[in-house]
């Protein structure tokens, strides 16, 4: 059976799974193309080589209305502080609302919307519980932005252009420590984070920071049919998603596709 195995011993996060399902595909320079060619607007997908404690693979960035989105995009920190005028006006923060108008123009199969609002429905039931308001009140502070947009609609547009029969992904590293937040300062996992990977393995250490971000997590829980060790498999391809930090350990999710029994 065509099987993807997803190992989240680092965490994930939607960048992070994006690049890593590229480096999967036959060739990366064509498909970072298509997703060039998806027309999200105001978005540009650029593939970076990255290497992470010796290790060599891929770490996706996005550039919104041509300017790169910095790290402090991927986290939960109150977009309304900066002060940089340049960033100002792409930190919208969208209701589901308009995440539904924006991805109802994306060029990609009904299939694959559905995928992407179905992602969207579990971080916003997520925050809708963790801020204890209704879905539709929530404005997606973290990942209502065009490059939150951009990571989700690349991971469904790879998993359908991969379309493995069954995906399982290793119970989920969250790493520990604090996050801070639009709010304020928040236990890691983050509330959203943690809701949205309840009934699946997880675990902290010694590892301080969010290394699961709620976009990553709702990725992996709408796309992995189970969570475990590894099958018995015949690997065909080898994915490394390199996020942004760096830890002591290399911070990347890995990809294997291959033959399972």
């Amino acid at each position: 059976m065509r099987t993807l195995y997803i190992d989240c011993g680092m965490g994930a996060a939607g960048d992070m799974l994006t690049a890593a399902l590229i480096e999967l595909t036959e060739n990366k320079e064509e498909t970072v193309k298509e997703l060039n060619g998806l027309k999200i607007p105001t978005i540009e997908y650029i593939l970076e080589e990255s290497t992470k404690c010796g290790i060599k693979g891929s770490h996706m960035s996005v550039k919104v209305d041509g300017i790169e989105e910095d790290e402090h995009m991927h986290e939960h920190h109150d977009h309304e502080h900066h002060h940089d005028h340049e960033h100002e006006h792409h930190h919208e923060h969208h209701g589901m609302h308009d995440i539904e108008h924006i991805v109802s123009h994306i060029d990609v199969s009904d299939k694959i919307k559905s995928d992407i609002l179905a992602v969207y429905n579990l971080i916003a039931e997520a925050e809708s519980d963790a801020h204890g308001c209704p879905v539709s009140e929530i404005h997606f502070h973290e990942v209502g932005s065009m490059d939150a947009i951009a990571d989700v609609t690349a991971v469904c547009f790879l998993m359908d252009k991969l379309n493995p029969e069954k995906v399982i992904a290793s119970p989920v590293h969250v790493g520990s420590g604090t996050v801070k937040c639009a709010h304020g300062i928040l236990p890691v996992p983050a509330p959203a984070t943690a809701y949205i990977l309840r009934n699946v393995p997880i675990y902290g250490g010694e590892i301080k920071g969010e290394l699961c971000t709620p976009t990553g997590a709702a990725l992996l829980k709408h796309f992995a049919a189970e969570f475990g060790n590894m099958p018995i498999m015949t690997t065909e391809r080898i994915g490394y998603g390199m996020g942004k930090k760096d830890f002591e350990r290399a911070n990347c999710v890995r990809v294997m596709l291959g033959e399972s029994r």
